[in-house]
């Protein structure tokens, strides 16, 4: 099954393109010789590929960073900078997001060749662009419509609260009528799929480590060309930052006619959906994750309870877990075991510890004096091969937790049928064939999630 686009771009791109690739000449931005950007045997709808053999350690392009826009670089940067005080946000995207607003509405800006490769946003296919109901009845259960709630949330709140006062003070640069929430939103999708965020410099984490406060993460920034490789996990390039530009560079050899890949991270399927609105074939992404929310942890604790005193030492255990993981409302695994095995193995021992050792934990306030259970220790009991020799009540709290858990992905129905129902789907060719795109990601995510969940109770199966 081919890898789907990344996203799709242009409709009609041929002019577009070359408007762009005639802007990155005059602003300096140095392409290879070896590469070139196309329609024709991409995954998406534009994409690069290898004109010639390259090598590891080859530089693909070379962007100035005097091509990078963000709020630094627009022709309104000394006013964003003047007021940034006033444009502080949980998200801290407000600066870029009125960058964007401001450059691509005129049709004289200096941008105006890179943002008209997205001359409608319309391709942009995120779950917030669907509708509530498709997102509830296609990923039930992935974490998803859940995360999508927020975000729209967090973005009306944001544009009636910060950007809507701003832009209301500086009418000679923004207008309400042509800068609506819906723009504000499309371009919020547009920035969570196209740009790219620094690293922190390392000598400075090492300088800060000490500080209380985490240091704050760089702001995100539009990067013209970098954003137009598409990402699979097993990529063949990587974008690296000097002081002076920003440089596409190949990290293993690339066949004449083969795609350039870049990658976002590690990225699970649902991640790779909520924020750039595609995913990878079921299988083929080997960073796919499932969670399972703490509260099933719980839940399972306390079946087979009887008596008012036992249900009463888990729920104590339970408030002190609930103040010892804080944020932390689910445990993250991979096809590998656990990822989040500290978090996991700390819940797992609370929940299966006898009253006289858990009192002991309570006095301590959650820490131990013995060393047995180092990381490496914990992280191997957790694994895949390490769970088969778990002991028997730690097995059977998570064989319930990931049953409960695969059961919120239906209606009601039996884990069984949830897993057998997109099993069905997928071995089906025709049938696979004839969901629409939106259908086919959904499915994706939500396969590979309940086949980790399953091997995982087959793993603890007692």
């Amino acid at each position: 099954m081919a890898t789907e686009a990344k996203r799709q771009k242009v409709d009609d791109g041929s002019e577009s393109l070359q408007d762009f690739l005639q802007w990155c000449d005059r602003v300096g931005l140095v392409l290879s010789s070896k590469v070139y950007v196309s329609k024709e045997g991409t995954a998406a709808d534009y994409g690069m590929l290898a004109k010639d053999s390259i090598e590891e350690g080859e530089v693909l392009f070379t962007i100035p960073r005097s091509a990078l826009l963000h709020q630094g670089t627009t022709k309104v940067s000394s006013l964003l900078e003047k007021e940034k005080l006033s444009l502080e946000s949980s998200s801290g995207w407000v600066p870029l997001l009125l960058a964007l607003l401001y450059e691509y509405t005129p049709s004289q800006s200096h941008w105006k060749p890179y943002l008209s490769l997205w001359s409608d946003f319309k391709a942009l296919d995120h779950p917030m662009f669907w509708s509530k109901e498709e997102r509830v009845k296609l990923l039930r259960g992935t974490g998803i419509p859940e995360a999508v709630d927020t975000d729209l949330s967090n973005i009306q709140r944001e544009y009636k609260d910060v950007v809507l006062p701003f832009m209301i003070r500086h009418p000679d640069l923004w207008n309400p009528n042509t800068h609506t929430l819906d723009l504000y939103t499309q371009l919020v999708a547009f920035v969570m799929a196209y740009s790219f965020q620094e690293p922190q410099d390392e000598e400075d984490d090492e300088e800060d480590e000490e500080d209380e406060e985490e240091k704050a993460p760089n702001p995100p920034m539009m990067v013209p060309m970098a954003d137009m490789l598409n990402h699979v996990s097993n990529h063949n390039a990587n974008l690296e930052f000097t002081p002076e530009s920003l440089k596409m560079v190949c990290v293993r050899h690339i066949h004449k006619g083969e795609e350039v890949f870049n990658t976002y991270g590690q990225m699970a399927n649902c991640q790779l959906l909520h924020m750039y609105g595609f995913t990878e074939p079921y299988q083929s992404n080997s960073n796919d994750t499932a969670d399972i929310p703490v509260i099933n942890l719980y839940k399972a604790a306390t079946q087979g309870v009887q008596s008012d005193s036992d249900r009463r030492l888990i729920e104590e255990r339970w408030e002190l877990l609930c103040q010892m993981t804080q944020d932390k409302g689910a445990f993250v695994f991979s096809k590998q075991g656990c990822l989040t095995d500290s978090e996991l193995h700390t819940a797992l021992k609370v929940f299966c510890m006898s009253e006289e050792e858990f009192s002991e934990f309570k006095d301590n306030e959650g820490w131990e004096d013995d060393d047995d259970e180092d990381d490496e220790r914990i992280s191997q009991a957790l694994s895949s091969e390490g769970l088969l020799e778990l002991k028997p009540s730690w097995k059977q709290l998570i064989h319930e937790a990931a049953r409960l858990t695969l059961r919120s992905y239906g209606d009601g129905e039996e884990e069984e049928k949830v897993v057998d129902s997109d099993r069905v789907l997928m071995e089906d060719r025709a049938a696979f064939k004839g969901l629409s795109c939106r259908q086919r990601r959904a499915l994706q995510v939500r396969f590979g999630q309940k086949m980790i969940l399953n091997r995982l109770m087959e793993l603890t199966k007692l």
